[in-house]
């Protein structure tokens, strides 16, 4: 998959599209329903599937700190578009230039000049430009006469509810893990690169894979089963990974560690895959380390349960 950062960065032989526009946030049902159709149009035409998205998240850049957690940060977020067959991904800056942009001249700019678009498909209830303006209907208005097509997905729904990025993040904050399955067709999943940290896990006998958040993630802090994959086990093996910002040290960086049950691979500076089984508990605060330490081990086994109930036929 092809990333262009910033329209400073497109060249000619990116002209020639089928083009979604959107946050992205989570890939969830109604986003894989969106690249399908994107798929299908990509396949008619004879051009890449690609998909615009910007960075920070529109509502990041208005709201600051009371913008809603992200559900995925860009690099989980690359990373399911690839896996959901999209070629090319256009991340675009989001600040004050851009939000003062007009609809029509983000239009000429990013999908006629820049990505020469064949055909555009957008959520029913997508706005773009400067205060929101645009809509769908200027979008075929302005395609009518630029040659290419638009249209809108309508809502896509699970059990009788919208699937969207608000109730994915609602069920995540619960969380609610089996519901996040279903909205998502997968279980949900971390992706980032191992840092060096305390390696306090190391002191108490559960050696962890950490993996520093920049953005705390919309699912709730605590305790889960997972699965953690890295390019030397692609299938993933179980473990047991806290999330969340370690209130027993008194710290406030939201971090995920993950240890991985009878293995110490040497992780540092890989992008790992943690997957979410089961949530075990809430984030606690100990009175010492030998609370935790015990805690911890406790958490372990509840993991280790979890997994072996996986193993027994039904």
């Amino acid at each position: 998959m092809e990333l262009i950062r910033g329209l400073h960065n497109f060249a000619p032989r990116h002209r020639g599209s089928v083009v979604s526009i959107g946050n992205f946030d989570g890939l969830h049902r109604g986003h894989q329903a969106l690249i399908a159709r994107l798929r299908t149009l990509a396949v008619q035409h004879r051009v890449p599937v690609t998909v615009v998205c910007f960075e920070p998240m529109p509502r990041e850049f208005f709201q600051g700190a009371a913008a809603p957690p992200r559900i995925a940060d860009l690099r989980g977020k690359l990373r399911d578009l690839a896996l959901f067959g999209v070629e090319r991904v256009v991340v675009l800056p989001f600040g004050a230039r851009l939000a003062a942009m007009s609809a029509q001249a983000f239009v000429q700019q990013v999908l006629v000049d820049g990505l020469g678009a064949r055909a555009v498909i957008v959520g029913d209830d997508f706005r773009y430009g400067s205060k929101r303006v645009g809509d769908l209907a200027l979008l075929k208005a302005i395609g009518a006469v630029e040659g290419f097509s638009a249209e809108g997905l309508g809502t896509v729904e699970l059990e009788g509810e919208r699937c969207s990025s608000t109730v994915l993040r609602a069920a995540l904050a619960q969380p609610d893990l089996d519901k996040v399955e279903r909205l998502l067709d997968r279980r949900y999943r971390i992706v980032g690169r191992v840092r060096h940290g305390l390696k306090l896990g190391r002191q108490l006998g559960m050696p962890t894979a950490n993996v520093h958040l920049r953005r705390p993630p919309a699912l709730a802090h605590g305790v889960y089963a997972v699965r953690l994959a890295w390019p030397g086990a692609p299938e993933g093996l179980p473990g047991v990974a806290s999330l969340g910002v370690r209130p027993t040290l008194g710290l406030t960086a939201c971090l995920l560690e993950t240890h991985v049950f009878d293995l110490k691979p040497d992780l540092y500076g890989q992008e790992v895959v943690v997957e979410f089984h089961k949530f075990l508990r809430p984030q606690l605060k100990f009175d010492d380390l030998d609370t935790l330490a015990a805690q911890m081990q406790a958490d372990g086994l509840a993991a280790r349960a979890h997994f072996s109930q996986d193993l027994i036929p039904s």
